[in-house]
């Protein structure tokens, strides 16, 4: 039976974690399993990709455990950095995968699947009207929003998290805030 240990700060635990102790990281994922997923749901708006990655975030914290570095006793940050950099490989590998299955031509008797994907693609399209407007933003302020706001993050953990200096998370956090005062309203706008 696991003991949880409410009252031990990221880094007490995490020096457990360093030696191996699965109670302590088990701990770590029940604090935190839901901000990671949150924040993957958020970026990807599927249910079950975002509990894959979740998941992918947890195993690369207990394979790198000896690595992982501790912001202000928080381990939040590291996670969501981690998160973002699997999600950004998983993206790289299924575009990857969609070009070689492009290539390849379907069977002369398989069904065109067309219909229903443009079903499904309609059904998410509410969802995705949500994330439309940062997702216009580049990529750098996108991320500083998705950390700070979507993740709750404040602005020295995103800079920990995304390995860059406070002052460039502040200066993109206010260039983003000024494109979304006019994306917002037009994707808006769009969706009528």
């Amino acid at each position: 039976m696991t003991h949880q240990r409410h009252d031990l700060t990221d880094q007490a635990l995490w020096l457990r974690i360093a030696e191996g102790d699965r109670g302590a990281f088990a701990d770590v994922f029940d604090r935190y399993a839901g901000a990671v997923y949150g924040h993957l749901l958020r970026r990807t708006g599927e249910h079950t990709e975002a509990e894959d990655l979740t998941s992918a975030v947890f195993l690369a914290a207990w394979r790198r455990r000896a690595e992982v570095r501790i912001d202000r006793e928080s381990v939040l940050p590291w996670l969501l950095g981690t998160a973002n950099r699997t999600l950004a490989n998983r993206r790289r590998a299924l575009r990857r995968y969609r070009a070689l299955v492009e290539r390849i031509p379907p069977p002369p008797d398989v069904p065109d699947h067309a219909d229903d994907v443009a079903a499904r693609l309609d059904a998410e399209r509410r969802a995705a009207a949500l994330r439309r407007s940062v997702g216009r933003l580049p990529r750098h302020e996108r991320d500083v929003v998705e950390l700070c706001v979507w993740g709750g993050l404040d602005q020295q953990a995103a800079a920990v998290a995304l390995g860059i200096p406070l002052g460039t998370v502040k200066a993109r956090m206010h260039r983003a805030r000024a494109r979304l005062g006019t994306l917002v309203p037009e994707e808006l706008e769009n969706e009528r």
